[in-house]
């Protein structure tokens, strides 16, 4: 169909040449001659034409212009319209609620509002007006009016986030022209400090920032939906044109056990108390299907609380933080030395003077043992006899053992910011750095690295991977890599727990009722390129030692009182945390005293 506008100027230019040609035919009637002088002044053709012109072009571009604005501009204009009566409003999917093991609420979403303006409506709202609503949010007159008058957005901009709804429904109340009102979600963590490590928090905008909140966002977070309304003049919302449903998030079930989480966080506050140490560090796993049941650090933070949030407490150091680990690391390398057959439990190793010169550098033990078995060697920690045993396996073989237990590579635990550690190449050692890796310096590692490699030594030689996420237990058993052969472990098994028994370097580990093979730790740590005075003392034990069904591992970070081993500062940590595990979870308790018998008999095979 053709323009109106174009229409008219049609008909009106068919008018124009209608009135020139009637002008012209009455010209050519008239006499020549006339008496009034005026009628008888000729007008210049070109100045008719010169008329038409401009009336004609006027009209052309009216013509123009309406089609400008009803065809080429029309969604635009349709827009802006649309934007002063009409506004889509999100609608957030419910986050899905994060889980333990039995089904306790870790971090779930309450329904809250935000309290919005529309600057172009609330400028015109009284003094009255605003200082009532000012009253109602707990803010000042002048705030509420700044953020008005000084919005980026002229259309739209938060007053308060995350008000409850009674204090959305006294605002609604006051009726201010301008002011809106959405709903929100507030996420809430009931557990508070205790579980702030693993289920992390999320932001204003409801997405994950840290944690599993963070690792398992997608799937926590769902879809978005929408919702179109009409307002009045007063930007009163008076319909709705259509809505689109949100799409809620799934669920996150946890391998991790709240009872089993609170006791290690009460222990490992207790001792943080009693050594003033800077920080401090517990996990517990499951050893038959690698699950994580607690993992606690300190110091923690509150995520209800975001004025607790700073980075030395949100850090997640059981996988961020490095440490060389000590001697906690002696029994992999004692480990497979028995492997290859080149020592057996009872073979003899000379470590007197207390001192061995390696190259240029001398490395010594706490004392001078003189001659040990090789099971003597872990119960006594002995770095010389560690180092003389790794000495006698290839560099490579080494390197690659270790490897296998997950040391120089990030865990894959589906969690954010897993540190590697460090472990240099085997090409690189020296014979002073072969033996000092082997009993825990010049390496470093997470303790959730050391606890990985732990489940070989706890189970039949197989290293299985750690898993925050409770396992389908219809899936059959959990199958890992093989580094050991059975009867390997069950022989330093045997010897860890002459660790734990007087004369070994953790005879304060006592678990009453239970059989503990354990190993302590203690190392420097290195700052600016040095060794300092300041340690890391820790701890890692299976309970029970015949039927392993837990490891425990302890962090204590640079002790300030107390002493600085891992066996003292570390030990009643252990203690506290495995008695109430196996309590907790009633693991049957097994006679300590036979099966130390039956299993030291595995020292003379």
């Amino acid at each position: 169909m053709r323009n109106p506008i174009g229409r008219m100027a049609s008909a009106l230019l068919r008018a124009i040449e209608d009135g020139i040609r009637r002008d012209r035919a009455a010209r050519k009637a008239e006499p020549t001659h006339t008496s009034s002088p005026l009628i008888v002044i000729p007008i210049p053709r070109w100045r008719t034409y010169f008329t038409f012109f401009i009336i004609v072009t006027a009209f052309i571009l009216l013509a123009v212009r309406a089609f400008w604005l009803q065809v080429v501009t029309s969604d635009f204009l349709q827009g802006q319209g649309e934007a002063r009566y009409a506004r889509t409003l999100s609608i957030a999917g419910t986050r899905g609620e994060i889980l333990d093991r039995n089904g306790v609420v870790l971090a779930s979403s309450q329904p809250v509002r935000s309290i919005w303006a529309d600057p172009a409506f609330a400028k015109k709202a009284t003094q009255e007006d605003l200082t009532k609503l000012a009253f109602v949010l707990g803010m000042t007159y002048d705030d509420v009016k700044y953020r008005i008058e000084n919005s980026t957005s002229r259309n739209f901009v938060y007053l308060s986030r995350q008000r409850d709804i009674a204090t959305a429904e006294a605002v609604r109340e006051l009726g201010i022209p301008g002011i809106g009102i959405s709903p929100e979600v507030l996420r809430e963590y009931p557990d508070g400090p205790v579980m702030a490590h693993l289920v992390g928090f999320t932001g204003r905008d409801d997405r994950g920032q840290e944690g599993i909140e963070l690792a398992c966002d997608e799937q926590l977070s769902g879809y978005q939906g929408a919702r179109r309304v009409i307002r009045d003049r007063i930007g009163r919302i008076v319909d709705d044109v259509w809505a689109k449903e949100a799409v809620p998030g799934k669920d996150v079930t946890l391998s991790i056990d709240s009872r089993v989480q609170f006791i290690a966080y009460e222990a490992l506050g207790k001792a943080m108390e009693e050594t003033e140490a800077k920080a401090g560090a517990v996990v517990v796993a499951d050893v038959t299907t690698g699950e994580i049941l607690a993992l606690v650090n300190a110091p923690t933070y509150d995520p209800n609380d975001r004025s607790t949030m700073q980075f030395d407490r949100v850090r997640n150091r059981v996988l961020t933080d490095q440490f060389e680990p000590g001697s906690t690391m002696k029994p992999f390398a004692i480990a497979k030395a028995l492997d290859m057959g080149i020592v057996k439990p009872l073979t003899t190793i000379q470590t007197a003077p207390g001192k061995l010169t390696i190259g240029d550098r001398t490395i010594g033990d706490t004392h001078d043992y003189g001659l040990l078995t090789v099971a003597e060697v872990v119960s006594k920690s002995s770095n010389i006899g560690t180092a003389k045993i790794a000495l006698e396996i290839a560099p490579q073989t080494l390197w690659d053992m270790y490897s296998a237990l997950g040391f120089g590579r990030a865990p894959d635990i589906g969690f954010p910011g897993a540190t590697a550690g460090r472990l240099r190449p085997a090409k690189s050692w020296r014979p002073i750095e072969q033996a000092t890796i082997s009993y825990g310096h010049g390496v470093t590692v997470s303790l959730m690295q050391l606890v990985r490699a732990y489940t070989a030594l706890a189970r039949n030689g197989d290293v299985i991977d750690l898993t925050l996420f409770k396992r389908d237990p219809n899936a059959g058993p959990v199958q890992g890599e093989q580094v050991y052969k059975p009867e390997t472990v069950r022989s330093i098994r045997a010897m860890m727990m002459n660790t734990v028994r007087r004369g070994g370097t953790a005879s304060q580990v006592k678990v009453a009722g239970y059989s503990v093979a354990g190993k302590t730790g203690t190392a420097n740590k290195v700052k600016n390129g040095r060794y300092t005075n300041d340690t890391v003392a820790s701890f890692v034990g299976i309970v029970p030692a015949v039927q392993p069904r837990f490891i425990v591992a302890v962090m204590i970070d640079e002790p300030k009182r107390g002493s600085h081993f891992g066996g003292r500062a570390a030990a009643p940590v252990f203690n506290a945390v495995a008695a109430g595990t196996l309590r907790t979870l009633m693991v049957t308790p097994d006679d300590a005293t036979l099966a130390s018998g039956k299993f030291l008999s595995e020292l003379q095979r």
